[in-house]
Protein backbone atom coordinates (compact mmCIF):
# COMPACT_ATOMS: atom_id res chain seq x y z
CA UNK A 1 0.00 0.00 0.00
CA UNK A 2 1.38 3.43 -1.01
CA UNK A 3 2.56 6.64 1.49
CA UNK A 4 -1.67 7.75 2.56
CA UNK A 5 -2.63 5.45 0.16
CA UNK A 6 -4.71 3.87 3.63
CA UNK A 7 -7.06 7.48 3.54
CA UNK A 8 -8.74 6.11 0.57
CA UNK A 9 -9.73 2.63 2.57
CA UNK A 10 -9.74 3.63 6.25
CA UNK A 11 -11.79 0.69 7.29
CA UNK A 12 -10.24 -1.66 4.96
CA UNK A 13 -6.69 -1.08 5.69
CA UNK A 14 -8.18 -1.50 9.32
CA UNK A 15 -9.10 -4.42 9.03
CA UNK A 16 -5.60 -5.37 6.86
CA UNK A 17 -3.48 -4.11 9.56
CA UNK A 18 -2.33 -1.31 7.44
CA UNK A 19 -4.06 1.89 8.97
CA UNK A 20 -1.51 3.40 11.15
CA UNK A 21 -3.73 5.51 12.69
CA UNK A 22 -5.52 2.31 14.92
CA UNK A 23 -5.09 3.10 18.32
CA UNK A 24 -6.77 0.09 19.35
CA UNK A 25 -9.52 -2.43 17.85
CA UNK A 26 -12.76 -2.22 19.66
CA UNK A 27 -15.49 -4.76 19.92
CA UNK A 28 -17.39 -2.89 16.97
CA UNK A 29 -14.77 -1.17 15.26
CA UNK A 30 -11.10 1.00 15.42
CA UNK A 31 -10.25 3.58 17.69
CA UNK A 32 -8.23 5.94 15.64
CA UNK A 33 -6.04 9.05 16.29
CA UNK A 34 -7.47 11.84 14.21
CA UNK A 35 -5.58 13.12 10.79
CA UNK A 36 -6.03 17.12 11.96
CA UNK A 37 -5.11 17.59 15.67
CA UNK A 38 -5.91 21.31 15.90
CA UNK A 39 -7.65 19.96 19.16
CA UNK A 40 -5.00 17.22 21.00
CA UNK A 41 -6.21 14.20 21.32
CA UNK A 42 -9.05 14.53 18.12
CA UNK A 43 -9.99 10.60 17.67
CA UNK A 44 -12.25 8.70 15.58
CA UNK A 45 -14.30 5.43 16.14
CA UNK A 46 -14.87 3.71 13.01
CA UNK A 47 -17.04 0.77 12.49
CA UNK A 48 -15.32 -2.50 11.39
CA UNK A 49 -18.09 -3.11 8.25
CA UNK A 50 -17.50 -0.69 5.42
CA UNK A 51 -20.62 -1.82 4.00
CA UNK A 52 -22.30 -0.01 7.09
CA UNK A 53 -23.20 3.47 6.61
CA UNK A 54 -25.68 4.36 9.49
CA UNK A 55 -26.10 3.64 12.93
CA UNK A 56 -29.59 2.73 12.05
CA UNK A 57 -28.10 -0.35 9.68
CA UNK A 58 -26.97 -2.22 12.57
CA UNK A 59 -29.09 -4.47 14.31
CA UNK A 60 -30.02 -2.91 18.08
CA UNK A 61 -27.01 -5.38 19.50
CA UNK A 62 -24.82 -4.02 17.10
CA UNK A 63 -25.82 -0.28 17.47
CA UNK A 64 -25.10 -0.79 21.61
CA UNK A 65 -21.61 -2.40 21.05
CA UNK A 66 -20.80 0.56 18.77
CA UNK A 67 -22.14 3.33 21.06
CA UNK A 68 -20.85 2.00 23.75
CA UNK A 69 -17.13 1.68 22.49
CA UNK A 70 -17.92 5.88 21.09
CA UNK A 71 -18.05 5.72 25.20
CA UNK A 72 -15.27 4.09 25.91
CA UNK A 73 -13.30 6.11 23.35
CA UNK A 74 -14.72 9.45 24.37
CA UNK A 75 -13.47 8.81 28.41
CA UNK A 76 -10.21 7.95 27.09
CA UNK A 77 -9.79 10.88 25.51
CA UNK A 78 -11.00 12.64 28.21
CA UNK A 79 -8.55 10.86 30.86
CA UNK A 80 -5.75 11.43 28.54
CA UNK A 81 -6.16 15.20 27.62
CA UNK A 82 -7.66 15.81 31.17
CA UNK A 83 -3.83 14.68 32.34
CA UNK A 84 -1.61 15.48 29.69
CA UNK A 85 -2.93 18.39 28.09
CA UNK A 86 -3.80 22.42 29.57
CA UNK A 87 -6.84 23.34 29.50
CA UNK A 88 -8.58 20.59 28.92
CA UNK A 89 -12.59 20.98 29.19
CA UNK A 90 -14.72 18.09 27.89
CA UNK A 91 -15.44 16.13 24.91
CA UNK A 92 -18.42 16.48 22.66
CA UNK A 93 -18.93 12.88 20.76
CA UNK A 94 -20.99 13.45 17.63
CA UNK A 95 -21.96 10.97 14.87
CA UNK A 96 -22.69 13.19 11.92
CA UNK A 97 -21.95 11.18 8.38
CA UNK A 98 -22.66 13.44 6.09
CA UNK A 99 -18.80 13.23 4.21
CA UNK A 100 -17.81 9.90 4.58
CA UNK A 101 -19.75 7.39 3.25
CA UNK A 102 -19.46 4.71 6.65
CA UNK A 103 -20.79 4.45 10.47
CA UNK A 104 -18.13 6.49 12.39
CA UNK A 105 -18.22 8.88 15.54
CA UNK A 106 -15.85 11.87 16.15
CA UNK A 107 -14.33 12.40 19.56
CA UNK A 108 -13.83 15.61 19.73
CA UNK A 109 -11.66 17.25 23.24
CA UNK A 110 -12.24 21.19 23.81
CA UNK A 111 -10.09 23.42 25.78
CA UNK A 112 -9.90 26.75 27.80
CA UNK A 113 -7.73 28.03 25.26
CA UNK A 114 -10.06 28.08 21.76
CA UNK A 115 -11.06 31.64 20.70
CA UNK A 116 -13.58 32.85 22.10
CA UNK A 117 -16.38 32.60 19.55
CA UNK A 118 -15.56 29.49 18.95
CA UNK A 119 -15.22 27.23 22.03
CA UNK A 120 -18.72 27.05 22.98
CA UNK A 121 -20.18 26.21 19.07
CA UNK A 122 -19.06 22.83 16.76
CA UNK A 123 -15.82 22.00 15.91
CA UNK A 124 -16.90 22.57 12.04
CA UNK A 125 -16.97 26.01 12.66
CA UNK A 126 -12.97 26.50 13.15
CA UNK A 127 -11.73 27.92 9.55
CA UNK A 128 -11.30 25.53 7.29
CA UNK A 129 -7.39 26.00 7.24
CA UNK A 130 -7.14 24.16 10.42
CA UNK A 131 -7.92 21.41 8.54
CA UNK A 132 -5.29 21.28 6.18
CA UNK A 133 -2.29 23.66 7.52
CA UNK A 134 0.74 21.06 8.05
CA UNK A 135 1.33 22.52 11.58
CA UNK A 136 -1.53 20.76 12.52
CA UNK A 137 -1.40 17.13 10.82
CA UNK A 138 -0.77 13.98 12.83
CA UNK A 139 2.66 13.74 13.38
CA UNK A 140 5.12 12.13 15.91
CA UNK A 141 5.10 14.81 18.43
CA UNK A 142 1.59 13.19 18.80
CA UNK A 143 3.11 10.10 20.08
CA UNK A 144 2.81 10.18 23.53
CA UNK A 145 -1.14 11.66 23.60
CA UNK A 146 -2.13 8.54 21.01
CA UNK A 147 0.13 6.40 23.75
CA UNK A 148 -2.09 7.63 26.79
CA UNK A 149 -5.53 7.05 24.79
CA UNK A 150 -4.50 3.61 24.06
CA UNK A 151 -3.46 3.33 27.54
CA UNK A 152 -6.92 4.66 28.55
CA UNK A 153 -8.66 2.20 26.37
CA UNK A 154 -7.40 -0.60 27.94
CA UNK A 155 -8.01 0.32 31.32
CA UNK A 156 -11.18 0.54 30.48
CA UNK A 157 -11.64 -2.65 28.32
CA UNK A 158 -11.18 -4.09 31.95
Amino acid sequence: MTVGAWREDRIGSALRGENPAVMRRLGSGFAVIGDVQFLPGYSVLLTDDPAVQRLSELPRSGRLAFLADMDRLGEAVERACGRMEPGFRRVNLEILGNADGFLHAHVWPRYDWEPEELVRRPVWLYPRQRWSEERYALGPRHDRLREAIGEELDRLAG
